[in-house]
């Protein structure tokens, strides 16, 4: 026996201290816990018979940071005094760490408690012996360290060798070799694919989420346990699939990070995303991937772009503003934001106030949305008419394909569910029928089984039922579209959002300023193609942001001479324009602007005084065609008005008296003077044979 213990240490009882560091180590390393636990033996023979054995601890690491309930309940048993020793089979069981070790050390000391292990008695009131203990747990302590450096640099440089695999995401699995290959579940297959499928629909991961929802449709996902369970999809869900390398065909390691912080209980540790540049690894082209490594890159920065302030236009937001992030200001070059005002909120303004509002800095530039909106969207449909006929057919295809990519979700949970139920049949028709309590839990299950059944049965059936009977399109069915585009893309009920998406298809960005000594809107249109197109605008004055264009005030000016009203109205609305508000043309609206801009009203005296005539009585009046006058007229040979280009031509009487016009009645007389030649002496090419 050691001079160390003392009658006073053998009255009080010992505590037997036994841990391991994981869960693993206590179902494998069975040997190590023996030896822990017969060290009650050495106690027993150092003199102590009262002894208790905290085994609480298992499972749990001494590094601190987990807590430990088992050594806290023997700290606190020291510190009254009730315990004489503690013991462990080494000492680097009670703690790895510097401050839980010389707690323990300094509580022995106070209360004059002994520490035992298989080699030697301590007593921390000795000097020797309390700096040999300090040594000890320093060492205890440094050698956990230098055991992680170790396996964390294997680790390391086996991620970097792309060979590390730990999570597998939803859609793979794990093989043997420590590859990743798809998940042989074809369903599982489909519906990531699927996702890939709509994003580029969309453009959206909002919008992608909200189509799974609109259909009911559900998306597989892993649990802690590894095992695949099918949900109603989240954001988080949808986002993770598109933005994870591994969809991609890439191995990644190294993507998020330990983050250690403390509130006012304990220290807490959280998990931060490193960006890209900070990844310990990333090697495409790995294994196979539900989309090619371009386009997974594609669309994550689609997704950063849809960001609000991102370098891109950001996605479709709500509101008229069709140009909403996509205008950028030449001066200061920051992004334009829009304010609506007016009674209803449908008079847009786009605005360079950025600097103002997060530095103090002079505002930049300001105009009005309407007419620069209208201004672009002339310029894409110039530029989307001449295709929209293949537009039209690729659109057709893509809406009969997606009604299949819902119906071929909705089979496929059909499939899977029919598995299930007939699984849940055979796993009833195999148990004792005299166990009732388990025969009811298996009936239970089946009939839920046989639902899902009949109401994926019943949903097919419906989206079958509501698909109208269509003929598969032809280009000649839509042959008039180029025409008709313009008259789609003004109509209100258009969905403002497409627009939107369209033109940021085609637009990559649109660089704003403002001309003030020339009173204009300067744009530069970036083309998503590299083209740049210049536009200077008219700048309105303040209170003109309804009025009427003054080219068609001008053009009613030129009408009013040889048309009424109501002429005019129709000849306005079939050039498709509008008045200020938006309206269509009625004579009511015409009258009104005659009045407002001092225009005469039409007479048939005051034409006949003036001598104005439209085509069909000019050509009368000189004797010719109405096409040989429109010709010339167009030419240049003769003075004529054409306001509209759907619309009439109008000539003066005095022009049609001049020089000019005697000129093109000689020469259609002329021409008409001067034939080919006679019937009767043109030669025959087909001669007699008789």
């Amino acid at each position: 026996m050691s001079d160390k213990i003392m009658p006073h240490h053998l009255d009080r009882k010992a505590i037997l201290y036994v841990r391991q560091s994981s869960l693993h180590q206590v179902i494998h390393n069975r040997e190590s816990q023996a030896l822990q636990y017969a060290m009650q033996d050495r106690l027993r023979a150092l003199g102590w018979s009262a002894i208790e054995v905290v085994d609480d601890d298992l499972g749990r690491s001494a590094a601190g940071t987990v807590t430990r309930v088992g050594f806290e309940r023997m700290v606190a048993e020291v510190c009254l005094g009730k315990v004489g020793v503690v013991a462990a089979r080494e000492v680097s069981r009670f703690a790895r760490n510097s401050r839980d070790w010389q707690q323990l050390i300094e509580m022995c000391r106070v209360v004059d408690t002994l520490l035992v292990d298989q080699e030697t008695v301590y007593a921390p009131r000795q000097s020797n012996d309390r700096l040999l203990l300090g040594l000890k747990g320093s060492l205890n302590e440094y050698e956990l360290d230098l055991l992680r450096q170790r396996s964390l640099a294997a680790r390391y440089e086996k991620a970097r060798r792309g060979e590390l695999v730990v999570a597998v995401p939803v859609g793979y699995v794990k093989t043997d070799d420590q590859r990743l290959e798809k998940d042989p579940d074809r369903r599982i297959q489909e519906a990531i694919a699927l996702v890939f499928t709509k994003f580029a629909e969309f453009g959206s991961v909002r919008q992608t989420l909200l189509w799974f929802l609109e259909h009911d449709l559900q998306l597989p996902t892993r649990q802690v346990s590894r095992d695949v369970v099918w949900k109603r999809p989240s954001y988080a869900t949808v986002y993770r699939v598109l933005t994870n390398p591994i969809y991609g065909g890439a191995y990644a390691y190294g993507k998020t990070g330990a983050r250690s912080h403390y509130d006012a209980v304990a220290p807490r540790r959280g998990i931060r995303r490193k960006p890209r540049e900070e990844w310990l690894a990333l090697h495409p082209g790995a294994h196979e991937g539900y989309v090619d490594w371009e386009r997974a890159e594609a669309i994550r920065k689609m997704i950063a772009d849809n960001l609000a302030g991102g370098e891109r236009g950001g996605a479709v937001k709500r509101g008229a503003a069709l140009l909403a992030g996509l205008l950028r200001c030449r001066r200061c070059g920051r992004k334009l934001t829009v304010r609506y005002t007016g009674r209803d909120h449908d008079v847009l303004r786009y605005s360079c106030n950025r600097g103002w509002l997060d530095n103090g800095e002079p505002r930049c530039i300001a105009f009005g949305g309407l007419a620069v909106d209208a201004a672009i969207e002339d310029e894409v449909l110039r530029v989307v008419e001449p295709g929209a006929v293949e537009a039209a057919l690729h659109a057709e295809r893509d809406e009969t394909r997606r009604r299949d990519e819902v119906l071929e979700a909705l089979r496929r949970d059909l499939e899977a569910a029919r598995y299930a139920a007939d699984r849940a049949r055979r796993q009833y028709d195999a148990i004792d029928p005299a166990n009732r309590l388990v025969a009811a839990e298996l009936e239970l299950r089946w009939n839920r089984a046989l639902e899902r059944v009949t109401e994926l049965e019943a949903r097919i059936e419906r989206h079958v039922g509501d698909a109208p009977a269509t003929t598969p399109a032809r280009r000649d069915d839509y042959a008039t579209l180029p025409g008709d585009l313009r008259t789609i893309w003004c109509d209100p009920a258009s969905d403002v959002r497409l627009k939107k998406r369209i033109v940021r298809t085609l637009i990559h960005e649109l660089i704003a300023d403002v001309d003030a000594e020339a009173g204009a809107i300067v744009l530069v249109i970036h083309w998503a193609g590299g083209v740049h197109t210049e536009l200077r605008l008219r700048r309105r004055r303040r209170g003109q942001c309804k009025s009427t264009a003054q080219e068609i005030v001008e053009a009613v000016r030129v009408l009013a001479r040889i048309c009424s009203d109501d002429l005019i109205a129709g000849i306005l609305n079939r050039n498709h324009l509008r008045t200020g508000p938006g309206n269509r043309w009625t004579r009511e609206r015409v009258t009104s602007l005659r009045s407002h801009h001092a225009i005469p009203l039409y007479r048939s005296e005051t034409r006949e005084r003036q001598g104005w005539m439209n085509l069909t009585q000019a050509a009368a009046f000189l004797g010719v065609s109405a096409k040989t006058l429109r010709l010339a007229a167009e030419q240049g040979h003769i003075a004529a008005l054409h306001p509209l280009g759907d619309g009439p031509w109008l000539f003066d009487r005095t022009n049609l008296e001049g020089e000019a016009a005697r000129q093109l009645v000689q020469r259609a007389r002329r021409r008409n003077a001067d034939p080919a030649g006679l019937p009767g002496q043109l030669p025959n090419l087909f001669t007699s044979m008789t």
